[in-house]
């Protein structure tokens, strides 16, 4: 993946547990640019701004969800329908899923608290084709106990299929824990050649 990593940091308003967010500003100025695709998965909502990369919503979640996500984020007067903004990131995508593309180069921006950022970040140095447990990405993350917290972090990952959280499976070698669903799952990491048959 392209070292063009951005982060918008989401700051907490109030005290408390580290890993449980109250209330959020965010500090944010310029558009957010919109669109959606067709790909051998299903109809794909994406959503960038100037910094790159910043929201994928891959079939499972609904076009209520993806605009649900971009209203918590920003001011919905920043967010506008941009197809040609965002023809990069669906030549990639598309690229990724026809088995024609192993690495994203397009910059992105990561929009969430420091330790969402934290696991994000080292899932995205999963190579392609290769898996991790939770334990072991809590391990990476600095949490070694805490694959529950790094287990919902990686449930909270806004860029699915680039920032790769189909490459963390359970202990036991089980497909848990995608948003999108265990099938797309599945199908992602045979696609990768991650799991066989």
């Amino acid at each position: 993946m392209s070292d063009n990593i951005f982060t918008t940091v989401l700051k907490k308003k109030s005290s408390g547990d580290p890993m449980k967010i109250n209330e959020i500003e965010i500090e944010f100025s310029g558009k957010v640019y919109c669109t959606s695709f067709d790909s051998r998965i299903g109809h794909i909502y994406i959503a960038s701004t100037d910094k790159g990369l910043c929201k994928i919503n891959i079939p499972k979640e609904t076009k209520k969800d993806f605009f649900g996500w971009l209203d918590n984020h920003f001011e919905m007067d920043a967010v506008v329908e941009n197809k040609s903004r965002n023809k990069e990131y669906i030549d990639q995508l598309t690229r990724y899923l026809n088995g024609k593309l192993v690495e994203f180069t397009f910059p992105v921006d990561l929009i969430g608290t420091p330790f969402q950022i934290r696991v994000w970040k080292e899932l995205s140095k999963i190579p392609y084709g290769v898996t991790i447990t939770y334990k072991q990405l809590a391990k990476r993350v600095g949490v070694p106990k805490g694959f529950q917290a790094v287990g919902k972090a990686n449930g909270s990952n806004p860029l699915p299929i680039v920032i790769p959280c189909h490459r963390v499976i359970g202990s036991d070698g089980s497909l848990i824990g995608y948003a999108s669903g265990v099938k797309t799952k599945e199908f992602l990491l045979r696609h990768e050649g991650a799991i066989i048959v």
